[in-house]
Order: structure tokens, then C-alpha cells, then sequence
């Protein structure tokens, strides 16, 4: 069973509750792997191999467990903005530490 938002002739076809419990937790898990990268990534120099390390680490986890719960590929767009963020207020938490 795959969850996706296909188009229906009535318009786009709503998900079942634990599909919805799913969605949150992939994108959860995809903002809160990534605060602590952030975080970490923020003392790296940039461009360096840690910090493209830091930054793309959690992808591979992140596409896993989407594939695994049934999640097609209209959900990378929000787990994408959910790992970006994650990395931006890990970022900021350790600039505002360090400051």
C-alpha cells in the first residue's frame, strides 16, 4: 500500500489516520536527526568533507524510512523543508551558545 496524494476525479485523496500519524513521524524524525548535524555543522568550516558529511548524513535515513512505511516521492518536498530546518535551528542554537 503505497500513501501518496494522488489526484482523484473528486480532487486529491485525503490520507487515513495512521497514515497521518506516519507522515508526522517521518517528518519529525527527519527535523530531529538533523538539529544535532546542525548544530555540529555550525564549528565546521564550510565546504570542508565534515561538513558535507554533517549536512547530508541524514538522507539516506531519512529516504529509508520513507520507502519502508509506503511513502512515495510527493513527500520529499516535506521531510526536504523538515531536515533544513532542522539544520537551521541547530545551527542557530549553537551560534547563540557560542556568542
Amino acid at each position: 500500500m503505497l500513501f501518496s496524494l494522488k489526484t482523484t476525479q473528486e480532487g486529491i485523496k485525503p490520507l487515513q489516520p495512521e497514515q497521518i500519524l506516519l507522515a508526522v513521524a517521518i517528518i519529525l524524525f527527519a527535523f530531529g536527526s538533523n538539529v544535532p548535524l546542525g548544530y555540529f555543522r555550525e564549528t565546521t568550516r564550510k565546504f570542508s568533507p565534515a561538513w558535507f558529511i554533517l549536512i547530508h548524513i541524514s538522507i539516506p535515513f531519512i529516504i529509508t524510512l520513507r520507502t519502508m512505511l509506503g511513502f512515495n516521492w510527493h513527500w520529499i518536498p516535506l521531510t526536504l523543508i523538515a531536515a533544513v530546518a532542522g539544520q537551521l535551528i541547530g545551527s542557530r542554537i549553537r551560534r547563540k551558545k557560542l556568542s
